[in-house]
């Protein structure tokens, strides 16, 4: 018999089995970026989340909807297009480590870690520090002179004056985002 157009491992289990197998398997690890699962089922996830990723980069709505469809959860999904990509900008492929680590007790399956290559936290670290940077220098270009006593903005009849600071920190809340939207 051919090996021709069977690809992935089938795990003993049906097609909609599987694919939640999948599903669940990268949602738990995005989340909480390194699983412990066997062997094969690590190198499997570690392939259906790579591709993800790579979607994921591109960060478009499209490539939003499709990681959305991929994963369980909105929450893993949103995490993965807005936190863990941008760290891996550099990296094109290889972004897991699977390492061999015990026998399971039971049945003596082979188990394994899945984890990420870069440490995130490290990054992320690197990566705050930058924005912050950022943040504060736009601040500054589009701070005016600093005038504590005179009101900037008025927020309507009866309502309380603010100063441009205020207005500035409250734009940003809203937004989510320093600058123009």
């Amino acid at each position: 018999m051919h090996r021709h157009g069977y690809k992935g491992t089938k795990f003993g289990r049906e097609r909609d089995q599987r694919r939640a197998l999948l599903k669940s398997l990268a949602d738990s690890l995005v989340l909480r970026e390194s699983i412990e699962t066997t062997l094969p089922k690590a190198k499997e996830v570690a392939r259906y989340t790579e591709k993800l990723i790579t979607k994921a980069k591109k960060g478009d709505l499209h490539n939003r909807r499709m990681v959305i469809s991929a994963l369980s959860t909105k929450e893993a999904a949103h995490k993965l297009v807005d936190e863990i990509s941008p760290k891996l900008g550099s990296r094109s492929s290889g972004y897991f480590r699977v390492v061999r680590t015990t026998t399971r007790r039971g049945d003596n399956a082979q188990m394994a870690k899945v984890s990420f290559v870069d440490d995130l936290a490290k990054k992320a670290t690197k990566q705050a520090a930058k924005t912050v940077k950022k943040a504060e220098k736009s601040a500054a270009e589009a701070k005016e002179p600093e005038t504590t006593d005179k009101p900037v903005k008025t927020l309507g009849e009866g309502k309380q004056k603010i100063s441009a600071k205020t207005a500035i920190t409250r734009a940003i809340r809203r937004t989510g985002r320093r600058g123009n939207r």
